[in-house]
């Protein structure tokens, strides 16, 4: 097969611990041909899509991984299956760009994750249509509503809906303090909608991303445990990320969740998930594959090609 990834410039890859790159090795393992990518390569012109794509030889050095082809323009639907890989931040670019792979799925090109569902699922938003598996929730705009949930719950998050890696993270202790700040800061004076929850203690074993690849939950998960006094488990923001069998509740989400988002076109999916609860649903570029692999010995990114081959 002919398999193409739109990701970030490759020499920004950190093989060591890149999602991408182990699913690239694995390709390339199969006897499947790799391309490569940048949303910046993208065009439509006289009602195609095209993108000027490189060819992709991996050389099995970890520093200089791979050899590149010249650039040139293919149509999308020339590839058996592109792999939308992505990182956020999920903007109006992100946007544009699943509009001109959506189009390219009209002319036959097949794309992973389905790029309208991609738009349709808010990596924060998303957890709303789950409701049975997540702590107490608020998103508005409002800072009164804000106020009286932190008055009901006395210990909360607040967390923008387009942040990612951590960033734009509160905790607002019973005190209340800097709670009026941080609202008007999150929300630009009222002009921007947020999320707030109810803070889960739990989150000191771990923020756990669980894996759902094809509709199946992978049996292990990564746990980011914060560090310090940094209430944030993501790795971006210095957590530690500790391999480790999923629990009851872990599988008992990603088995609910996973047939659902597989139909609606989630190839791969990452949740995460705080003790008990479901905090969030990746859907752009979904991580932790080799730090898994090398923890418990789980081969994601092969788990990930088998479902990428059924699928086609």
């Amino acid at each position: 097969m002919k398999i193409a990834f739109l990701a970030d410039p490759l020499n920004t890859f950190k093989t060591y611990k890149d999602s991408t790159y182990a699913m690239m090795v694995e390709a390339v393992k199969r006897g499947h041909t790799i391309y490569a990518f940048e949303q910046k390569d993208m065009a439509l012109e006289s009602g195609i899509v095209t993108a000027n794509v490189v060819r992709v030889s991996l050389t099995g050095d970890d520093k200089d991984w791979y050899r590149a082809s010249a650039p040139a323009a293919m149509f999308l639907s020339e590839f058996d299956a592109i792999l939308l890989r992505k990182d956020p931040p999920f903007d109006m670019e992100y946007i544009y760009t699943t509009y001109l792979l959506e189009l390219a799925e009209t002319q036959g090109a097949r794309v992973f994750n389905k790029p309208q569902a991609i738009r349709d699922h808010n990596e924060k938003l998303a957890i709303a249509q789950f409701s049975k598996y997540t702590s107490p929730t608020l998103v508005t705009r409002d800072a009164a509503r804000l106020r009286a949930f932190h008055a009901e719950h006395q210990d909360v998050i607040l967390k923008p809906l387009d942040g990612m890696g951590g960033t734009g993270i509160f905790r607002v202790r019973q005190d209340g303090l800097n709670l009026g700040s941080i609202i008007e800061t999150l929300t630009d004076n009222g002009h921007r909608t947020i999320m707030i929850q109810r803070f889960i203690p739990e989150i000191v074993a771990g923020d756990k991303r669980v894996l759902v690849i094809g509709g199946k939950v992978v049996p292990y998960s990564l746990a980011r445990i914060p560090q310090g006094s940094e209430v944030r488990g993501n790795l971006a923001a210095g957590g530690i990320g500790v391999a480790q069998p999923l629990t009851a509740r872990d599988r008992e989400i990603g088995e609910a969740l996973g047939p659902v988002l597989s139909q609606r076109g989630l190839l791969l999916v990452g949740l995460d998930v705080i003790g008990d609860y479901l905090t969030e649903v990746n859907v752009t570029s979904p991580t932790c594959f080799q730090e898994i692999k090398q923890q418990a010995g789980f081969d994601v990114a092969e788990m990930f090609i088998d479902a990428l081959e059924a699928a086609l």
